[in-house]
């Protein structure tokens, strides 16, 4: 068990934040004098600890026209929401760092949010990990809890930061109001050294941008209206249809058309939400 944490170390060992190091080296030193009922609590922490992508970076690519045809490609419509991630790019671009923006997709369900983010993340070549804070009301289960508790464990964030596997992820944090867990997390001047409760070490998240639910004051916020009739027909002919086919295992050869009168009707009558989530439901 030793070797294995101290490989991991090792092979990383110019990448580890020097508080991260002296908290490995403590680690390993309580895990070869543990008991039974100590080891198992000291392994989880040093696998954790060891396991997190620290120091490891996706390159941005900061290129403006690809990531025009990215967004164009994902989406149709949203022109000023476009414009908007257009120019977040290129103020980046020219400042060199994206380190501290958060940014606040407003708008309701199904108008894209998610994808948007998705779509924003394979504009730059970064990771994308989302996660829901709705339900969530106990501050740890966002900043981890206290390995003094029997089954504690890292919060969402770290484990987001585990499975994005690299420390400069797009993470889109869904609705929910743990407000005063967020503050720490989206504030720019204390997230550089964000301490998870269950690590006990800083952590430099002010490299990645976050996607969250509203929390004005520290956001730059871009408000998704949603759609037209004329709009959704359009996804619906040629994005809706396509992949509800595919997952219907409708085929070619089985001639189930829509036409698109009956789009129209579905879309002014029945499925009048700003996005297109009831429609494609329907």
């Amino acid at each position: 068990m030793h070797k294995k944490f101290r490989s991991r170390l090792e092979s990383n060992r110019n990448k580890y934040p020097y508080q991260v190091l002296e908290a490995v080296e403590e680690a390993l030193t309580k895990l070869a004098h543990s008991n039974y009922h100590e080891f198992y609590g000291h392994y989880n922490h040093l696998d954790w600890l060891t396991s997190l992508p620290w120091g490891i970076y996706s390159a941005d690519n900061l290129d403006i026209i690809r990531a025009q045809n990215i967004l164009d490609e994902d989406h149709y419509g949203l022109t000023d929401v476009k414009e908007r991630i257009l120019e977040f790019i290129a103020v980046g671009k020219l400042t060199g760092s994206f380190a501290g923006k958060i940014i606040c997709l407003n708008g309701s369900p199904g108008v894209g949010k998610t994808s948007i983010g998705r779509s924003f993340a394979r504009a730059l070549n970064r990771k994308f990990f989302r996660f829901s804070v709705g339900g969530l009301y106990d501050v740890s289960e966002i900043k981890g809890h206290g390995r003094t508790y029997a089954g504690s464990m890292p919060g969402k964030m770290v484990q987001c930061w585990k499975n994005a596997g690299t420390s400069n992820p797009i993470l889109g944090k869904g609705r929910g109001d743990p407000a005063s867990a967020l503050l720490e997390l989206l504030d720019p001047v204390q997230n550089a050294n964000f301490v998870d409760h269950y690590l006990g070490v800083p952590m430099d998240l002010s490299k990645t941008i976050n996607i969250p639910a509203p929390l004005l004051d520290r956001m730059e916020v871009i408000a998704i209206t949603g759609y037209t009739t004329d709009e959704k027909m359009h996804i619906a002919i040629n994005h809706l249809e396509k992949f509800i086919r595919k997952q219907c295992g409708i085929k070619p050869e089985h001639q189930v058309l829509v036409t698109d009168v009956a789009l129209r009707e579905l879309i002014e009558n029945y499925c009048k939400e700003p996005g297109v989530r009831s429609l494609q439901c329907t």
